[in-house]
């Protein structure tokens, strides 16, 4: 590989992006995932909630490239290893994506990062390009679906359990069984309360009912789900599930699940979806209760 970096095409410009170009980013990067996939998964809502973390800066960890007005590609690096990018299908095979991940490496290596990863469809131009550019698979992601008009069989909570919509007395400790949960796969730093806060609370179109807790005889919080519904279409989807470490294989995820979806369906969903990793282990559970696969992404990473 050169050591030179590459250039873009004659006549395309870049500036950082800030909070007020999430509707431009959200378009160019839905062109993408219909173009590679067929379906679009990503919202304007996970741009508006990412960018509003008090730990994120987006006009310093991002840059978009255009031609004239138009937004053709984009590159952002989220925490110290966590990247995004996007070219839009037009404008492929003219060295965008080359320039964007040789972007993102100096950005990486300048804030002290030994990796960088970012999740591409399997197969997908995305995918070539990163795995020519050296890019290694660190994990597979699978988008699993439950079929239109298919439920998942309930499960009984032990005695004294509960599932219920969190109030705000349950915000930090909904917030602990997640990261607690989360970091025992994911190599990552602690997400802040406040972030946590302004991701999910601050999102637009949350409401209370999107946070779902399951509680113990005493009151304590031991499972949170957190279910939205998209904005593009009826599909709910749980962004995020985990039961604390102590009070596992008691039917608790499943029936987080159930409940999760069957409220969604009640303020008006029709699909009932979420995602997983090869680093959770969880793929066997949701495909035992019906859930089907619907698309494969990778994170690709290199090492710097």
């Amino acid at each position: 590989m050169s050591n030179a970096s590459p250039s873009l095409p004659e006549g395309l410009t870049t500036r950082p992006l800030t909070t007020a170009d999430s509707r431009m980013v959200y378009d160019l990067m839905a062109a993408q995932e219909r173009e590679d996939t067929g379906m679009v998964q990503v919202e304007e809502a996970d741009l508006v909630s990412d960018w509003a973390k008090p730990s994120h800066d987006v006009t310093a960890s991002s840059v978009g490239v255009f031609d004239n007005e138009l937004l053709v590609g984009y590159a952002e690096l989220m925490y110290a290893d966590r990247a995004d990018a996007a070219v839009l299908p037009s404008h492929r095979g003219r060295g965008i994506g080359t320039w964007l991940a040789d972007w993102l490496r100096a950005l990486g290596r300048s804030r002290g990062s030994s990796v960088i990863g970012m999740p591409v469809p399997e197969g997908s131009p995305g995918d070539r390009l990163l795995a020519a550019l050296g890019y290694h698979v660190r994990w597979t992601s699978w988008v699993l679906q439950l079929p239109q008009g298919t439920t998942i069989p309930a499960r009984d909570l032990p005695a004294g359990y509960a599932i219920r919509e969190a109030v705000e007395a349950d915000s930090k400790p909904a917030h602990d069984v997640l990261e607690d949960a989360f970091l025992e796969w994911s190599v990552r730093e602690r997400e802040s309360y406040e972030d946590f806060a302004a991701a999910t609370f601050g999102r637009p179109g949350y409401e209370p009912w999107n946070l779902r807790v399951a509680t113990d005889a005493a009151g304590e919080v031991v499972g949170v789900s957190l279910v939205f519904i998209s904005s593009e279409s009826p599909i709910a989807y749980i962004s995020r599930l985990a039961v604390r470490p102590d009070r596992r294989n008691k039917g608790i995820a499943q029936a987080l699940l159930v409940e999760s979806f069957d409220v969604a369906r009640e303020h008006g969903a029709t699909v009932s979806e979420l995602n997983t990793d090869s680093r959770t282990g969880a793929l066997g559970l949701y495909q035992k209760v019906g859930m089907e696969t619907t698309a494969l992404w990778v994170n690709r990473a290199v090492d710097l």
